[in-house]
């Protein structure tokens, strides 16, 4: 993503605005990031996102590695699920589902 994509769909908050409150005030806590123009208190989207950009800020890492249109599809597909977000292959599902298992290459005979 671009500095200037939006990462906070509801409230448009972009990447730039986020890394730049992460810089100046230095949030103790991921929820602290609400305060960035109500980042993260609309739909949920973006919640898992910006626990990466404080994660980021943390030790320096690499957040996203998405285009603008791969978030947007995401964030789409995120809606039309019920707000629900898809846990990764191997990770518990937050509902107390068993967890995903990654899958399994096809055997020949």
């Amino acid at each position: 993503m671009q500095p200037d994509d939006e990462v906070c769909l509801c409230f448009h908050v972009t990447r730039r605005k986020i890394e730049n409150y992460l810089r100046i005030h230095r949030p103790s806590r991921v929820s602290q990031l609400s305060q960035c123009g109500g980042a993260g208190t609309g739909c949920g989207w973006c919640v898992p996102f910006l626990r990466r950009y404080f994660d980021q800020a943390q030790t320096g890492a690499d957040a996203l590695g998405l285009t603008k249109e791969q978030y947007a599809n995401q964030r789409a597909a995120y809606i039309q699920r019920g707000k629900v977000h898809e846990p990764a292959p191997g990770q518990p599902d937050p509902s107390g589902a068993p967890a995903a298992e990654p899958p399994t290459p096809l055997q020949e005979p």
